[in-house]
C-alpha cells in the first residue's frame, strides 16, 4: 500500500478544526442561535491548555465544559479560544487549543465532531511496536485496513445449511440478479423486477 505522503488525514482534521472555530467565533461575536449549545471535551494536560490549578487536579486528563447559558468573553483567535466558566459557583477562565479539542458536539440538531490528537496516535504507536505505524485519522479519511464491523449493528448471523431444494432456488436467484453479459466484467443495466422477490 502507497504510503499518505500529503497527510490527508491531517488536513481533514484542520479543515473540521476551522469549523469548530467558525462556530465558536459566531457565538462569541452573535451569541447562541436558538436551541444551540456546545458540548467541547479537550485534553487538559495538551500544550497550551490554560486552567485552575483546581480544575487540573479535578480533571487531570480530560474535562468537557458546556457553552449554554452561562459562559461569558468568548474570544476566539486563530489557534486557541478562551472562555469564561463558572465550576461550583467559582468563576474560571480556560483558554483552550484548538489542537486540545477531542469532541465537540451540539446536541440540539445532533452534529459532533471526534478529533484523533497527535499525542493519542503517538501512544497508540509506542503501545503497539509490533502493528505498523498507524497516522491520525480524521472524520471522512479512508481506513489503512478493513475496519471492524460497525458498533451499532448487530453481528451478521452464521449460515445455516441449506437443503438442496432452497441452494437450487438461490443458485437461480443469483443467475437472475447477475445475468452474464457478453463482455466478462462489463457494465449491464438489470431491471429492478430482477431483484423483487416473486411471490
Amino acid at each position: 500500500m502507497t504510503k499518505d505522503i500529503l497527510r490527508y488525514d491531517l488536513m481533514v482534521q484542520d479543515a473540521l478544526k476551522g469549523v469548530v472555530r467558525k462556530i465558536l467565533a459566531e457565538a462569541g461575536r452573535d451569541g447562541l442561535p436558538g436551541e444551540h449549545h456546545f458540548y467541547i471535551t479537550f485534553r487538559t494536560t495538551a500544550p497550551g491548555v490554560r486552567l485552575s490549578q483546581r480544575l487540573r487536579e479535578k480533571h487531570p486528563d480530560e474535562m468537557t465544559i458546556v457553552l449554554q447559558h452561562q459562559f461569558w468573553d468568548l474570544n476566539v483567535s486563530d489557534h486557541a479560544f478562551e472562555v469564561g466558566l463558572s465550576f461550583s459557583g467559582v468563576p474560571e477562565r480556560l483558554l483552550i487549543p484548538y489542537d486540545a479539542i477531542t469532541t465537540f458536539f451540539d446536541p440540539s440538531v445532533q452534529f459532533g465532531l471526534k478529533f484523533e490528537t497527535q499525542d493519542a496516535a503517538g501512544e497508540t504507536q509506542a503501545s503497539e511496536p509490533a502493528a505498523p505505524a498507524k497516522a491520525p485519522r480524521g472524520a471522512a479519511s479512508e481506513p489503512s485496513v478493513a475496519p471492524a464491523a460497525p458498533l451499532a449493528l448487530p453481528p451478521k448471523p452464521a449460515q445455516k445449511a441449506l437443503p438442496a431444494s432452497a441452494k437450487k432456488e438461490a443458485a437461480e436467484a443469483d443467475v437472475v440478479a447477475r445475468p452474464e453479459t457478453e463482455e466478462d466484467g462489463g457494465a449491464q443495466v438489470v431491471s429492478l423486477d430482477a431483484f423483487r422477490k416473486k411471490t
